[in-house]
Formats: structure tokens, sequence, C-alpha cells
């Protein structure tokens, strides 16, 4: 099992673990802790760095497998057992932050607008596009969405990120918004990232602890991507 740091101080970038795993070919690692966010809900996976007796290794990638985190790493070398001075490409990281939080205020506007629901998403490190179980939109629409987005991201509110009992996570309204997504039946705790008074979601992902950190919300592209999904894309400024 892997202690995820990341699910309450995503500004974590630098931490020691021990390994606890090690692939055949020595460059798929297992940690007993980490904040390198694996590849999940749309967003990509941290890179960065871990340093064990002077020697480096690139992290390039990593996934979640169960209960645990696997990093890809550039070469062999460590051994199960060995302690790791990890750290996070903070520059990468914070910037799909301040897009993961953006994703979660359009989708907000969106939803209280024309109770859409999230279909997909995907964040890259230039933009980040979601899609939505919408019949149709216009330009004048989308304005609208733009400004009523930037209008909240101006207010400065705080993003806190909370684990919660099942139980209690259910009594929020409109917990998850991904269409055909509910939580797991396993699932006992929940992770909820609230945007206070604005917005409360279960989401795994890294976000920044105020709004006015995103920046400007720029809608770059609207498209038909068939029956009742439309996709909007956006980048910041």
């Amino acid at each position: 099992m892997t202690q995820m740091l990341w699910y309450l101080d995503c500004y974590l970038n630098d931490w020691q673990a021990e390994v606890t795993e090690v692939s055949a070919d020595g460059t798929e690692i297992a940690l007993d802790r980490t904040a390198f966010y694996p590849e999940s809900g749309g967003q990509p996976a941290d890179e960065g760095r871990m340093v064990c007796n002077d020697k480096g290794y690139a992290v390039l990638s990593s996934k979640k497998e169960g209960h645990r985190v696997v990093h890809k790493v550039d070469k062999a070398g460590l051994s199960v057992g060995n302690i790791v001075s990890c750290s996070v490409d903070w520059s990468r990281r914070y910037t799909l932050m301040r897009y993961h939080t953006a994703c979660h205020i359009l989708s907000r506007v969106i939803f209280n607008e024309t109770d859409a629901m999230v279909t997909g998403k995907q964040i890259y490190i230039d933009r980040a596009r979601i899609d939505f179980s919408l019949k149709d939109f216009d330009k004048e629409k989308i304005n609208s969405y733009e400004e009523k987005a930037n209008e909240a991201v101006k207010k400065g509110m705080d993003v806190k990120w909370l684990i919660m009992p099942r139980e209690e996570a259910n009594k929020i309204e409109n917990l998850v918004r991904l269409q055909h997504k509910p939580l797991p039946d396993a699932m006992h705790e929940v992770r909820v990232v609230d945007i206070t008074g604005f917005d409360a979601q279960a989401c795994g992902g890294t976000h920044v602890k105020n709004t006015k950190e995103i920046g400007k919300i720029v809608i770059t592209k609207a498209e038909n991507k068939g029956k009742e999904n439309r996709r909007v894309e956006f980048v910041l400024e």
C-alpha cells in the first residue's frame, strides 16, 4: 500500500520514501509514500526525480495499481529497502493544478446553467478540454460561461481538500457530476475538493489553494461531438 501524500497536500514537492517493490527490469518502482500524482481522471501523471546514494533517476510517469502507486524511472539501480529523496517537476505540476481547478470552476458554471453532466475531460500542459451532455450551445452562451467562470476565479475562493466517510460525502448535493461514473461501491472514504461556497466534487486530483491562482480562463474552441455531447476547450492566461 502506498500513502498518497498529495491527497492532503498538493503543494508537497520534496519528501523521502522507502522503496517497497522493484520490477524485474528495475524500471518500475513502488514506494511506501509518494506525492507523484499517477495518471487518472484526465490529469496526466507527474514527472520528477528520485535520488539514492547520490545517483539520480528521472521519474517519467506514475500509475495507480490498486492501493499502490508504481513509478516508471529511466534506468535500473534501485532496490527494495532503499531510501530515496523525491521531488516533483514543480512547474509542470503547478500548471496542471491550475488547469484542474479551472475545470471544476467551468464545469460548475455550465452545470448551474444547464444541468449538463461531464462526459469526459482531458488536461494537457497547455490546455484542457471538457465534454458535456449538452444538446447545443452557441457563441453567446459560450461567452457567458467564460465570463461567469472568470467572475468566480476573481473572487479568490479558498480551495480545500477533504477526506470524509462515504456516508458524509453522500450528503453533498451533486457530489459526482461525471455521467455514468458513480462512486465505486468499495470506496469507504471520499476525497472531496471543496471550492468554498461555490462547488464540491469527489476528486483525487491536485488543485490550487485559491481560485486566484488559476489566472484567466479563455475558451478557445466549442465543438459538436455527437448527439447531446459538446466539447469545450480552454487555455489559461
